[in-house]
């Protein structure tokens, strides 16, 4: 997104602007609360395109702020009130961890510091095929395109909680 469209949303009250402290120094922008109202309709539109979710083109870079995008959307917090668990996903070049506080999600770039579970994609695209019901945690096991660490039942509960 460019500077000047970041700063139309701060103009609108969307966004906000701050420093980050030594040693970053740089400039983050974040959501206000008025910001945060649209989170249910953006949401509600990114599980409306996911069901006709393709493969990417070739050229089209998947990044993984993309990718965390896509469980905050995925995620079904009535589902899962009062679960507590941390889940990190291998996928390639990046890891994202999936940390649930009492059914609160806080997804993020980078490796969980205590994982309950770890899921690592080996071949293919098995979490977006566990995310959209096409294959179940027994049909990813067995075939071998994830590797897990932890108890196997946390699989079954991250393509509960996680689904288009």
């Amino acid at each position: 997104m460019g500077v000047a469209r970041l700063e139309q949303l701060e103009e609108a009250g969307l966004v906000t602007r701050r420093a980050l402290p030594r040693p970053e120094r740089a400039v983050v922008y974040e959501l206000t609360d008025y910001g945060r109202d649209l989170e249910p309709a953006l949401i509600a539109l990114g599980r409306w395109g996911a069901r006709t979710l393709t493969e990417p083109r070739p050229g089209e870079l998947v990044t993984a702020e993309a990718v965390a995008r896509s469980f905050r959307t995925a995620y079904r917090p009535p589902q899962v009130r009062g679960v507590t668990a941390g889940y990190e996903v291998r996928m390639g070049e990046f890891t994202l961890r999936l940390p649930i506080t009492d059914g609160a999600l806080t997804a993020g770039l980078g490796p969980h510091p205590a994982p309950d579970l770890v899921i690592e994609r080996r071949t293919g695209h098995p979490v977006r095929e566990l995310m959209s019901g096409g294959k179940t945690p027994d049909d990813v096991l067995r075939d071998g395109s994830v590797r897990i660490e932890g108890d196997p039942a946390l699989l079954d509960r991250f393509a509960e909680m996680f689904r288009f």
